[in-house]
């Protein structure tokens, strides 16, 4: 997104959906406005877009995100993109339909092992992982948005979960020391930072030495139509954010990780269209986009990679 430009898309009806302006922007119509992207000032303006609409989320006021939202049935995208029913049933009001994947079920975290989750939101994988890491094991998670994180630490205390820690941060500089976790999660978040290679280059300092991660994301195989890839709300939803799948493997590669294996990658723009059909289409209709122009171009993946041991 960098050197481009940003601009909001109005209908000129209200719409419902998730991504109609009614929902992100608070307003019906309104005049179309250009928002400048370039770094570094238009990355942090960005992120302030991003903090907004996810607070506007955990506190119940709709918005755009990542997954659904809306009208459509959160639980139906959780297990959509791999969530088990049992799963969602613990982490109950955790799940807001946000996430792109389940990377947990690939992590193999064992009691004792300290996890970091990136991007944490309402809690959901940091509640799970809790359950996996016992007592004896320690949750840390991190997001930049204060509604979320009080929606998570209340859930915490509800779920009698001490183990499990909510922190204030950005994730291109993370509140945890050098060589610390055991293992990192993050569940379609990293594409909503500007800066991925900085994101690549905390996680490599947090872990500790044959550390691992799991992560489910979005990248791109393709160049996205001109409109959809300056659309905020496009932004927000996790699509025009997203690196090109092999410069988002070299950032990851040259921050040190190794060992990356993609363990699931699927159409994310098909997955969301079958889960949330109005989103899906009021989104690219603003744009006059057809399927075809996007079809297998916005990938859902998962996979994971580790910090190498000292030689």
């Amino acid at each position: 997104m960098s050197g481009t430009t940003v601009e909001h898309a109005h209908a000129k009806e209200k719409d419902r959906s998730c991504c109609a302006p009614s929902c992100c922007s608070g307003t019906e119509t309104a005049p179309p406005e250009v928002k400048a992207a370039a770094a570094p000032a238009g990355a942090e303006e960005l992120v302030a877009e991003v903090r907004d609409r996810y607070a506007r989320i955990a506190t119940g006021g709709g918005g755009c995100g990542c997954g659904v939202g809306g009208e459509a049935d959160e639980t139906s995208m959780a297990r959509s993109i791999g969530y088990a029913a049992d799963e969602l049933a613990l982490a109950e009001d955790a799940n807001l339909g946000l996430g792109c994947g389940a990377p947990l079920g690939f992590l193999a975290l064992q009691a004792g092992e300290t996890v970091l989750d990136l991007g944490s939101g309402p809690g959901l994988d940091a509640f799970l992982a809790a359950r996996k890491v016992g007592e004896s094991g320690r949750v840390i998670g991190v997001d930049m948005t204060p509604a979320m994180l009080e929606r998570a630490r209340k859930s915490a205390v509800r779920h009698g979960l001490p183990q499990v820690e909510f922190r204030e941060g950005r994730l291109e500089k993370l509140p945890v020391v050098d060589a610390s976790v055991d293992a990192v999660t993050s569940n379609c978040v990293i594409n909503l930072v500007p800066d991925k290679a900085a994101v690549f280059a905390e996680i490599a300092r947090v872990l500790k030495p044959g550390g691992r991660i799991v992560i489910s994301d979005i990248v791109l195989d393709g160049a996205l139509p001109k409109s959809l890839e300056k659309d905020i709300y496009a932004y927000v939803g996790c699509i025009s954010g997203a690196a090109q799948r092999r410069d988002y493997f070299g950032q990851l590669t040259a921050a040190g990780l190794e060992g990356i294996e993609v363990l699931k990658d699927v159409d994310y723009l098909a997955t969301v269209r079958d889960a949330a059909p109005v989103e899906a289409d009021s989104l690219l209709g603003r744009h006059g986009v057809a399927w075809d122009d996007v079809k297998g171009r916005v990938r859902s993946i998962t996979f994971r990679a580790r910090k190498p041991l000292p030689a």
